[in-house]
């Protein structure tokens, strides 16, 4: 199995999936993969990444040989996560806090973060506690999707005291009737809908499957699926993260780093107008990619460049 191993060298250097699959040991975690694994023209195992029940499949193995994940169950309508990815985001996050004389992160309770759409699948929560230790808040609208990522918690015994979901009642708010007074978070993370309407969403489905097939798909295969809330928002990613940064500026103090990821570059000449015109201290752009998929974290604060020292300095204290 896996006779040649294939560097993923775009994805961060701390990322367990830079070296692919092995499927072997994945299989050993979890039988169920097997049916769906076979051998390529290069003669390396891997599988139909078009086929949702495929993806899925995968998926649970990687939870369960990497975090310990025993169940991970969720409506079949909600989005199917790519782990690789999503362990990306939160690795370099991790960066942003890390002491470079020990090149050490940080890890344990003492380091919370907020995911601002948690979702039903509850993904970066599982990878932050697996990877880091992490403790997170969790909010989301959608009261299946809180249902569902409590249900996933409380199954596992590695997420207990780890991560808290909270309902967010208002879906035009953010940080409201989450963040309580005098609560501090080092990030808040988000993945948010990034197209503009449902028809934008199956129209980039149909063309970006079109491409990696070489041929014209008439209806898209969503092998990750989502809902509405999870794929699009009227005015898309760009002004979902516009009226976050907006509402950040009244919990200036309850943060270090907020963040958010950023599907298309198209969409940044906006988010940098944003950023400026509310007043942030300070942020940038961390670009990512995962094949020929190419995205980016957006981050930014309202401490000074002494306020955030000590804020760190706090954290190895």
């Amino acid at each position: 199995m896996n006779k040649t191993k294939i560097l993923k060298s775009e994805l961060h250097a701390r990322n367990r999936f830079r070296e692919g699959y092995d499927f072997k040991q994945l299989i050993s975690s979890s039988l169920d993969l097997g049916k769906f694994v076979k051998v390529n023209e290069y003669g390396n195992d891997t599988i139909d990444f078009f086929n949702p029940l495929a993806v899925k499949c995968l998926n649970k193995a990687l939870l369960k040989h990497y975090y310990q994940i025993d169940f991970w169950e969720f409506p079949k309508d909600y989005l199917t996560p790519p782990i690789p990815g999503r362990a990306d985001y939160l690795h370099y996050l991790a960066d942003l806090i890390a002491n470079p004389k020990k090149n050490e992160i940080p890890s344990g309770n003492k380091i919370k973060c907020l995911d601002i759409g948690v979702g039903a699948n509850c993904i970066y929560p599982i990878i932050g506690v697996g990877e880091y230790n992490w403790s997170f808040i969790g909010s989301d609208i959608d009261p299946i999707a809180c249902d569902s990522a409590n249900k996933i918690i409380k199954s596992n015994p590695t997420l207990a005291d780890k991560v808290e979901i909270r309902f967010q009642k208002d879906s035009n708010s953010f940080f409201n009737n989450i963040i309580s007074e005098n609560e501090k978070f080092e990030f808040t993370i988000c993945n948010p809908p990034f197209h503009s309407s449902s028809e934008e969403a199956q129209k980039v489905a149909i063309k970006k499957i079109s491409n990696l097939k070489n041929k014209k798909i008439k209806k898209p295969i969503l092998n990750f699926s989502g809902n509405n809330n999870e794929l699009w928002c009227d005015g898309g990613e760009e002004v979902f993260i516009s009226k976050m940064i907006k509402e950040s500026r009244k919990f200036s103090n309850s943060c270090l780093w907020f963040t958010s990821l950023v599907a298309k570059e198209s969409s940044m000449n906006e988010i940098y107008y944003i950023l400026d015109e509310t007043g942030v201290a300070g942020f940038k752009a961390i670009p990512m990619s995962q094949g020929n998929k190419k995205s980016r974290i957006i981050i930014w604060t309202f401490l000074s460049k002494k306020e955030r020292e000590n804020w760190k300095k706090s954290l190895w204290d």
